[in-house]
């Protein structure tokens, strides 16, 4: 029986299933990172055990808050009902507001901070209780149930009655061991509120996203705020594509970079409507603008759409303060602001290269990592992006693969009690190992 018993916590772990990178589990809370009201904020949706039942929204800044009380309404897509509430946004652990809900299945959060609104779509998910879960653990009580009864029979009576209730002892445990076994490479039944399975027309998943990448006003000028608008399409319909599926915590990952890439910003659209996002931006400087957008559309994948605009006008004083932050704030304008340990110390186009540099204790992680690698060719027509994977304090470490020679604008990025810190440099590839 100890080995048999053995045998089961074996199987338990070794036919354990692994977490799916993207997938909203049911009861996992739910972080949003959204660009509103000139500050970067994540917007945590608590996961819920039960409905009716409470949801518990908070708001993570980032950066400094001009208004800190966030507005958020929770409506049922299917019913209508709508509940409201105010966030507080806070730096580390947030207030979280209580909302009643009254449904699992599709909903829309809308965000108000200023006069600017987001309307992000999620779902409720409550866990189901699993058959599986009835069985293994039915089978087991059986099984001890008839175990103890047998061996009592055994010790008071005749060993034929024994024999009868530990072979039955055995067969409850065979029924819960084959559960455990076999249930892992199930389908696992879907939450309660999930989307219901739909088949697309084509085999390889949906079409790609065709986006059109437009300013408002059509040509800014420098020193004024305008909005920065990305309108999806369906590759195949020509309709609005509002199935995004986030990803390291934000429906899009937006790379704004002048031509000559003095000006960077790393945001996270509003979803306006369906198919459409829009991020608020100043730019003090003239010229042509590069816009990188990173998706991921719900069974097809990930993909990068770019586009570009023009700022017009003449430089304004400030601008030489329209600088991300550095860790050096006494940089010039556009000059490299940290000295990154590279290896080696000249990269080979089409070989991972290793870049480290210092940062400040008290990193905190920004969505889901405690750094990232932003690269983009000098013309502007390639953008990467890695993430930092877990290294000594006080350094961050990145891998990175440069597709072809020359040069390379690099920004890296993390985040710290109160701001988000931006550092920029830049890296000459070679083509060559000669240079090693």
């Amino acid at each position: 029986m100890i080995r048999v018993l053995c045998l089961v916590a074996v199987l338990v772990l070794a036919t354990a299933a692994p977490a799916a990178a993207h997938n909203v589990m049911a009861g996992a809370d739910l972080r949003i990172a959204q660009t509103i009201a000139g500050t970067e904020l994540t917007v945590v949706i608590k996961g819920t055990s039960r409905v009716p039942g409470p949801l518990r929204i908070g708001v993570i800044a980032y950066e400094p808050v001009a208004a800190p009380r966030i507005g958020v309404e929770v409506r049922s897509v299917e019913d209508g009902r709508t509940v409201k509430g105010v966030a507080t946004a806070a730096a580390r652990d947030p207030r979280y507001t209580e909302l009643k809900v009254g449904r699992t299945g599709p909903h829309e959060l809308t965000l108000r901070a200023g006069n600017e609104v987001a309307v992000v779509p999620f779902r409720v998910l409550v866990e189901r209780g699993s058959a599986g879960d009835f069985l293994i653990y039915g089978g087991f009580f059986v099984a001890g149930m008839l175990l103890v009864g047998g061996l009592l029979t055994g010790a008071l009576t005749r060993r034929g009655p024994g024999l009868l209730l530990a072979g039955g002892a055995a067969a409850g445990l065979t029924v819960a061991v084959m559960v455990i076994v076999f249930e892992p490479r199930l389908p696992p039944a879907p939450a309660d509120g999930a989307a219901p399975t739909v088949e697309t027309a084509q085999a390889g998943g949906r079409p790609f996203v065709q986006g059109k990448v437009a300013a408002l006003p059509a040509r800014p000028e420098a020193g004024e705020e305008f909005t920065l608008r990305f309108d999806l399409v369906d590759g195949s319909t020509g309709r609005p594509v509002d199935d995004l599926t986030l990803h390291h915590e934000a429906l899009v990952h937006m790379v704004v970079t002048s031509e000559d890439g003095k000006y960077f910003r790393h945001v996270h659209p509003l979803r306006t409507a369906p198919g459409r996002l829009e991020v608020r931006l100043r730019a003090d400087r003239p010229g042509r603008y590069l816009a990188h957008a990173e998706l991921e559309r719900e069974d097809s994948g990930g993909q990068l759409l770019s586009g570009d605009f023009t700022i017009g006008g003449k430089a304004t004083p400030q601008a030489k303060a329209d600088q991300p932050a550095t860790a050096d704030p006494s940089a010039s304008a556009g000059r490299p602001v940290v000295s990154p340990r590279l290896r080696p110390a000249v990269p080979v186009a089409g070989r991972p290269a290793t870049i480290e540099l210092d940062a400040p204790a008290g990193v905190r992680p920004w969505l889901g990592m405690a750094g990232h690698l932003l690269v983009r060719s000098q013309d502007g027509s390639f953008l990467g992006h890695v993430h930092e994977m877990g290294t000594t304090a006080g350094r961050l470490r990145f891998t990175f693969s440069f597709p072809e020679p020359g040069r390379y604008l690099a920004w890296a990025q993390y985040a710290t009690g109160d701001r988000i810190v931006t550092a920029p440099f830049t890296v000459d590839v070679t083509a060559s190992e000669t240079l090693r």
